[in-house]
């Protein structure tokens, strides 16, 4: 069996300000591309260990789609890439819709509502374009998104390429948690992550690694 490899996009100015960045699609900074480009080898080397790749599913926004590319998974026809399968853009591996708190950092938040915190509070509605979600609704997202990898895995390794908070409810979900359960799991931008089995049972093989130190 292969194992699901997740990676966090690299840094945007929202994410360095601490902005919640749900369906808002903006591009690295570009320090996030170098973060992205470093990523490439650590990915190859998980790969190469594991058979090579049967799958690569990005987030359709243009800051994972972009860290893929960078990283070596743009597909056989992209100079640089690994010559792995191309990528599938995936809408259940948007980020969590964040509503009216779309672009606001928690601090921000916390001035209107004293002591709130997502994975407790939930977000409010935003416009039409950020209605918000739960964070079940989040879940039955990323639970469509293991449904189409998972079996995926007796051909290879499988890479999902998405953004924060998604990643977190998704790895709760994996390892058969609720949703709101990926509040325990921190995944900072420009990371590789690895979801296995032991035994047979889901379990975290590796999480939040950074990219190795450039000379």
């Amino acid at each position: 069996m292969g194992e699901l490899i997740v990676l966090r996009h690299g840094e945007t100015d929202w994410s360095k300000a601490g902005r919640h960045t749900g369906r808002t699609d903006i591009p690295l900074t570009p320090h996030g591309e170098a973060m992205a480009t470093t990523l490439g080898p650590l990915v190859a080397r998980l790969a190469a260990s594991g058979g090579g790749l049967a799958a690569v599913f990005t987030s359709p926004a243009q800051r994972a789609v972009r860290t893929a590319e960078l990283a070596g998974l743009g597909g056989p026809n992209i100079p640089g890439s690994l010559g792995g399968p191309e990528p599938q853009q995936d809408p259940d591996l948007w980020e969590w819709d964040y509503g009216g708190y779309e672009g606001m950092t928690t601090a921000e938040i916390r001035r209107e509502r004293p002591g709130w915190y997502l994975w407790r509070d939930g977000v409010v509605p935003g416009d039409a374009a950020h209605p918000g979600e739960t964070v079940e609704q989040v879940g039955e997202r990323v639970d469509r998104v293991l449904k189409r990898a998972m079996p995926l895995l007796g051909n290879g390794d499988v890479v999902l390429v998405a953004h924060g908070h998604v990643l977190r409810v998704l790895t709760a979900r994996y390892l058969a948690q609720p949703p709101a359960e990926g509040r325990l799991f921190r995944l900072d931008t420009g990371t590789v992550s690895v979801l296995g089995t032991e035994h047979g049972e889901p379990v975290i093989l590796s999480w939040n690694l950074p990219a190795p130190a450039q000379d």
